[in-house]
């Protein structure tokens, strides 16, 4: 009769090296790699061993630690931006760092020109030149001023602060998007709540419970149709039904994920409002999913928008 097998746990191989593994996988993917994207690779390395890895690599400045919207992100650093930099006289390294500090969200001139207390904008200006003819730097227009622009790293992504999100191309605003996912989400809820009463016509709990739909089966919905050429977010698709709950077409409820940590999942279901529709969504602001950043001096202005003169002028 066959001896047993032992079950032995699968360690990692002395040949194996993670810190290089790490590497490899940061330049294939330049803008940075998450730790459950390490987990996947090297799934023999427990996660003592990852830390351990990773802490190494960024103390000895190799990689960096970045944020990208709620995820962290590690990312390869740049030999040639470290390089290009080391040269630099003193208040251009100043004016670097401070940038580099500012992340992916960039940082105004007048925030620069204080922090590093060049008080001569000429220099900062040419300064700031300088570290953009060299790629170490690149200016973004934010949505949230029309003449100002911003400065960050130059292989950042910026934050969606910044560029408004999907809901902006080049700095304007895709009211025809929005319009469009927003008609789009709305008939899915109502085909969902067609459904639900034609399957359970005679129990009212069933049809209820059946005709809500998540943000993340919305969102499914809308990628199958194929109508969008950004990839959306789940949070994207939460603000296109936020806009429906405004405007009296949806209404929102919870309930358990289901993954036993106590959490909740947002659902949504088609409703028929009992009421008119009141004035304030039937303007351009009600429907609008920007409206939290919309002020009198900047891109997004009630003074500039051009939704609001055409319904003002109908």
């Amino acid at each position: 009769m066959a001896a047993p097998m032992a079950v032995v746990k699968q360690e990692l191989s002395e040949d194996v090296d993670i810190e290089a593994k790490i590497i490899e996988l940061c330049t294939l993917t330049p803008k940075g790699i998450t730790d459950d994207v390490i987990k996947a690779e090297v799934p023999q390395c427990d996660i003592q061993q990852r830390v351990t890895a990773v802490n190494r690599l960024l103390s000895t400045n190799r990689i960096e630690l970045l944020k990208s919207g709620a995820k962290l992100l590690y990312k390869l650093k740049d030999p040639d931006a470290a390089g290009q930099i080391k040269g630099a006289d003193t208040e251009e390294k100043v004016v670097f760092q401070i940038i580099k500090d500012a992340q992916n969200k960039g940082i105004w001139t007048r925030d620069i020109r204080i922090k590093s207390n060049l008080k001569n904008i000429q220099v900062l200006n040419k300064i700031l030149k300088n570290l953009e003819s060299k790629k170490l730097i690149k200016a973004v227009k934010s949505v949230n001023a029309s003449k100002k622009k911003v400065y960050m790293l130059y292989n950042l992504e910026p934050d969606q602060s910044v560029t408004g999100g999907p809901w902006y191309s080049a700095s304007e605003f895709e009211s025809e998007f929005v319009e469009i996912l927003n008609a789009q989400a709305h008939k899915f809820l109502q085909q969902k709540a067609l459904d639900a009463s034609i399957v359970h016509p005679e129990d009212p709990w069933r049809k209820l419970q059946t005709s809500y739909a998540s943000a993340e089966s919305v969102l499914q919905h809308i990628k199958n149709l194929g109508i969008s050429k950004v990839d959306l977010s789940v949070k994207d698709m939460e603000s296109i039904l936020d806009t429906l709950i405004y405007d009296g077409k949806a209404e929102l409820s919870a309930r358990t994920s289901g993954t036993g940590d106590g959490g909740s999942v947002k659902i949504y279901r088609n409703i028929q409002p009992l009421t008119d529709t009141s004035g304030l969504v039937k303007t351009p602001c009600g429907i609008c999913p920007v409206i939290s950043r919309c002020t009198t001096d900047g891109l997004i202005s009630p003074k500039t928008c051009v939704y609001m003169k055409e319904w003002l002028d109908f």
